[in-house]
């Protein structure tokens, strides 16, 4: 099992380049970052990346001891991490498209 992570290209890229990320400017303002399940990631990239061309999608191992998993979106679980993300966390990174009707998501994420 895995968690995810969604980022905007330059994001991505700022990760590669340094070696960890403390996240998006969401993240660095709510102190964590915010990762989703394969059930609450389609509805993340909905809501928070609806036409946006060039993410990227992040799995990274849900068992960190630095990870807390709280309430959020209609009371749902998700996962937190309370740290930097580290480029040695990934799991794999994958192209997220978008089409007409939403993003396309990797085989075996949904």
């Amino acid at each position: 099992m895995a968690v995810y992570k969604i980022f905007l290209g330059q994001e991505w890229a700022a990760l590669k380049a340094s070696g960890e990320t403390r996240g998006a400017p969401i993240d660095l303002a709510d102190g964590y970052i915010h990762l989703s399940t394969a059930e609450t990631v389609a509805e993340t990239a909905a809501k928070y990346f609806a036409g946006v061309e060039g993410l990227v999608l992040v799995a990274v191992d849900p068992d960190d001891p630095a990870m807390k998993w709280e309430p959020s979106r209609d009371g749902a679980l998700f996962p937190h991490l309370y740290r930097p993300l580290r480029m040695a966390d990934v799991i794999w990174a994958k192209p997220l498209p978008c089409a007409v009707d939403g993003h396309i998501f990797p085989d075996g994420v949904l």
